[in-house]
This record gives C-alpha cells, sequence and structure tokens, in this order.
C-alpha cells in the first residue's frame, strides 16, 4: 500500500455521539490575514483591478478581522458560554501576539491555517510544505502555549500528501475535505489523522461573498439544515457553523453567529463541540 493511500475507517449509520446524541454542531471562527504585501484575491467592490496594481481596498477590508472583527466574534462565544474552533494563520500569531495568547486562555481551539490565506499547500513541494507545517507549528505553540492538533488549509485546500505529512507531524486532524458529512479516520502505517469535513452550509464566506446574500440569509440557511438533520434524518451528523472574521465579525452579521448559538443551547440532544474534542472521540471509539 502506498503511504498516500491510507486505510480508512468510516463511521457507521448507527455510531453516536457522546450521551447518545446524533447530531454535533461546531462553531468555528476563521482568524485570517495575508503575507507581508500580498491583498486578498476577492472584497467588497465587484469591479477587479487592472492586474499588477495593489488593491487596497480588498487589503483593507481583509484587515478588519485582526482590528475588530475576532473580538466581537469572541465576546459573542464567551458571553454563550461555547468553545470554538479559530482558524489562524501563522502570520497573525507574528502580528497580534496577544490576541492569539488569549483564544488559548479563553478555552478556544487554535487550528493551525499555515502562514496566510495566500499560502497554500497545494502550491508546494514535499519539502516546502513539511517546512510551512513547521513553521507555523512553531510559532503557534510559542505564542499560545499549546501545540495546535489541527489543520484546516487556506480555502480548504490541501496537497494530495497533506493529510500524511500532518500526521506524521503529530496533528489528529484536518478539515481539507468535503466527501463525507461525518468524520472519518485516515490510517497511515498506525499514524492515524481524523478527516473532518468543514462543511460549507451554514459558512459566511460563500453564502455573503461568493453568492452575495444578506447574513440573515445565513440563519435561514442554518434553520433549514438543522431542522432537517434533527428530524428528517436518522444517521450520525455534524455541522459546522463558520463566521470570518473579516466577513461576519461586524455589526451587519455577527449577530447571525450570536442568534444560531442561542438557537443550538435550546436543543439538549445536540453535542456542541469543537474539532479537536471530535477528533479525540472519533479516535478513541474507532480504535
Amino acid at each position: 500500500m502506498s503511504t498516500d493511500n491510507p486505510s480508512i475507517t468510516r463511521l457507521s449509520d448507527d455510531f453516536r455521539w457522546p450521551g447518545g446524541k446524533r447530531v454535533a454542531v461546531i462553531f468555528n471562527i476563521a482568524y485570517e490575514a495575508w503575507s507581508d504585501g500580498v491583498a486578498p484575491g476577492i472584497g467588497p467592490m465587484g469591479n477587479v483591478l487592472k492586474p499588477g496594481f495593489f488593491d487596497t481596498n480588498a487589503h483593507s477590508w481583509g484587515s478588519f478581522g485582526q482590528v475588530r472583527g475576532i473580538h466581537r466574534l469572541l465576546d459573542y462565544a464567551d458571553k454563550r458560554g461555547v468553545k470554538t474552533s479559530i482558524m489562524v494563520n501563522g502570520v497573525l500569531a507574528e502580528r497580534d501576539p496577544d490576541t492569539v495568547r488569549s483564544l488559548q486562555a479563553r478555552g478556544h481551539e487554535i487550528v493551525n491555517h499555515s502562514w496566510g490565506m495566500d499560502v497554500i499547500p497545494v502550491y508546494f513541494d514535499e519539502a516546502q510544505e513539511r517546512e510551512n507545517i513547521r513553521k507555523n507549528d512553531e510559532i503557534l505553540t510559542r505564542v499560545s502555549g499549546v501545540k495546535p492538533k489541527g489543520w484546516i488549509s487556506p480555502r480548504g485546500t490541501g496537497s494530495l500528501i497533506s493529510p500524511r505529512l500532518l500526521a506524521e507531524a503529530g496533528y489528529i486532524h484536518h478539515g481539507d475535505c468535503n466527501d463525507d458529512d461525518r468524520p472519518y479516520v485516515l490510517d497511515y502505517s498506525g499514524k492515524r489523522i481524523v478527516a473532518i469535513p468543514l462543511t460549507m452550509d451554514v459558512n459566511d464566506l460563500p453564502t455573503c461573498i461568493r453568492y452575495g446574500h444578506g447574513p440573515r440569509h445565513m440563519l435561514d440557511a442554518f434553520n433549514d439544515t438543522f431542522t432537517a438533520m434533527r428530524e428528517r434524518e436518522t444517521v450520525p451528523l455534524m455541522l459546522d457553523v463558520t463566521a470570518h472574521t473579516h466577513v461576519m465579525g461586524r455589526p451587519s452579521g455577527a449577530w447571525v453567529y450570536d442568534e444560531i448559538m442561542g438557537i443550538v443551547a435550546q436543543h439538549d440532544d445536540v453535542w456542541v463541540t469543537t474539532r479537536q474534542e471530535m477528533a479525540e472521540y472519533v479516535l478513541k471509539e474507532t480504535t
């Protein structure tokens, strides 16, 4: 068997989350930034600039997450008592170490999110990818005091060998997959890592930026999906609720994230968890 063709263990229909619960919800926060001198490829303006010109508008828009968005979303989560999984670019640990340090102190999970949103593993050879994992692992561990156990690549686009490299580096979960609606285990000759899909059903970036809907559309999508999962399905499922600090970290959208947390709290048959907690549970139950 090739080292990049692991054995795969998928969860059966009778699998259940802790306490016999069938539906799990993960609240994600995407705390993102771009490398020095790089602007986001998307922004609030519909007309693109001529090639070769720095997009100051998109850069300023993308920088809102570090300045205000992360703090607003964290305050909402903390008031609700919800522990989130926060995707953090390594460059933010360099630019804003106090905020990155506070994430762990407030009880949230730090998920390694590469150096910047422009640093995407699919572009690397193996040596470069190993170095990117190491570099980000080192700075996030040093700043936060805790080694990350999970990884999600920018735009969820790892390379073909990313899961193996992450497993070899000691990671227990990654989110660069969309081929299931529940986690599954990849086993690379004894090194196991849980693939936890980063579901897009309730995610502000495609909802508001790609498709141009207002924030309330995400609330409607959540309500419809959550109701279908609880009332129409019989198999174990997971649902991500994802807010980007530069998108829904603004007053116009953060209330939706807060509203969804309040709705989920009303249902004691749902497991509200982090990606790390989910990975640890799946690894234990599939041993």
